[in-house]
């Protein structure tokens, strides 16, 4: 038996008067007592308090400019809308068909409408552009202010980061400021794609970068999130579209900011209803998805009464034992990262659904379908929630 817990941050250390082998053994014993639960419910302790963070403006002012409820905060995954072992190179199949599922969950109008695209600058191979103005006339728009989209970075930008060293700051250093210029460039890139791809779709968004608009890390936790541009832009009927992104760091000079860390922190401020994860695989599972007796995890309660200090224990073993391939080049900490903000989330009392993207599952989840009930036997994917009293932020 260990004589000694001893937690951080991010790894659990068992003190042991045996073997460092037999502390290994210790380990897999407690990781099973976590996952082996009944009816696929994993249940987790309770989640610390979100960190108050400065917003640029009062911490109510984000809510209180908005005049309509925000539905849906979507993570579009970096892995699921790009080829992560293929340097800058888009998934098309699966970025339009999120696109289109997006666009169908936003309608207002009949499904035989005509989508009228709204990139209308000039593509590869083309020679004219393509622009319907006369449509738009009687076209009946998508609720488009209910829904805000952030995406992962993928093959874009990771190795730029990780080549030059940007996630660990150092702007003194030319290396690091190049890789910082070639970071943000490869990223917005994919911005700039994603919002096409959208609009294509008869979605009217926006991209927004955090650099831009003003967000800071100190020692790579959010200090500063100015959310004014992204509540007029949704008042104004727009969908903003964030993403990961290569930001300045009062401590470090600089850092990236992961996609996973935006979508918590706007959750906390627009109050959505639900919030998507859309991945690459179909939800959490009790050990690598590749591995022939992976279960899938359908839901994950946050609320068992146990302390903060059980709260690290049950985190590291999630990503210590629920895992996705992370490259080697990945800067964001892949899956746990995304657990661990899926997990704050829940506890502000919003559901977390973790699902594959481009799928009918993805498709029943943007419609809210499984917020109107039980959770139908023949979807897949994972629910994160707290069914204790919503922290307050």
């Amino acid at each position: 038996e260990p004589t000694h817990w001893a937690v951080d941050e991010s790894v659990i250390r068992i003190t042991t008067h045996t073997s460092s082998a037999d502390c290994r053994k210790v380990r897999v014993v407690v990781v099973r007592i976590f996952f082996l639960q009944p009816h696929n419910v994993l249940n987790l302790c309770a989640v610390p308090e979100p960190k108050s963070t400065h917003t640029g403006m009062e911490n109510s002012g984000a809510c209180q400019g908005l005049t309509r409820p925000i539905r849906c905060i979507v993570k579009l995954g970096g892995a699921a809308i790009t080829c992560k072992n293929e340097l800058e190179k888009i998934n098309e199949e699966n970025l339009g068909t999120v696109s289109s599922q997006l666009r169908q969950a936003m309608s207002s109008g009949p499904d035989s409408q005509k989508i009228l695209g709204m990139d209308w600058s000039k593509r590869p191979g083309e020679s004219e552009l393509c622009c319907d103005v006369g449509g738009f006339y009687d076209q009946i728009s998508c609720d488009s202010s209910n829904f805000v989209v952030v995406h992962g970075a993928g093959s874009f930008g990771h190795f730029q980061a990780s080549k030059s060293g940007v996630h660990k700051g150092g702007l003194d250093k030319s290396l690091v400021k190049a890789g910082f210029v070639a970071t943000r460039i490869s990223v917005t890139n994919l911005n700039l794609e994603i919002v096409r791809a959208l609009a294509a779709a008869g979605i009217p968004s926006v991209g927004m970068s955090p650099f831009s608009c003003g967000w800071l890390t100190s020692e790579r936790n959010l200090e500063s999130a100015d959310l004014s541009m992204v509540v007029k832009a949704i008042e104004s009927g727009f969908v903003p579209v964030l993403h990961g992104d290569a930001v300045l760091d009062s401590q470090l000079g600089c850092t990236i900011l992961s996609g996973d860390v935006i979508i918590k922190h706007l959750a906390a401020y627009l109050k959505p209803e639900y919030v998507i994860f859309l991945t690459d695989v179909f939800g959490v599972y009790d050990r690598p998805p590749s591995e022939p007796e992976a279960v899938l995890l359908r839901e994950i309660d946050l609320s068992c009464p146990f302390s903060d200090y059980l709260l690290k224990c049950a985190i590291y073993l999630c990503g210590w034992t629920v895992e996705i391939t992370v490259a080697a080049h990945d800067t964001t900490g892949g899956m746990v990262t995304k657990i661990a903000e899926a997990a704050m989330i829940a506890k502000l009392g919003i559901d977390v659904y973790i699902v594959k993207a481009a799928t009918s599952h993805s498709q029943r989840a943007l419609s809210g379908e499984m917020r109107r009930g039980s959770i139908p036997d023949d979807w897949l994917g994972t629910v994160i929630k707290f069914a204790g009293k919503p922290a307050q932020h």
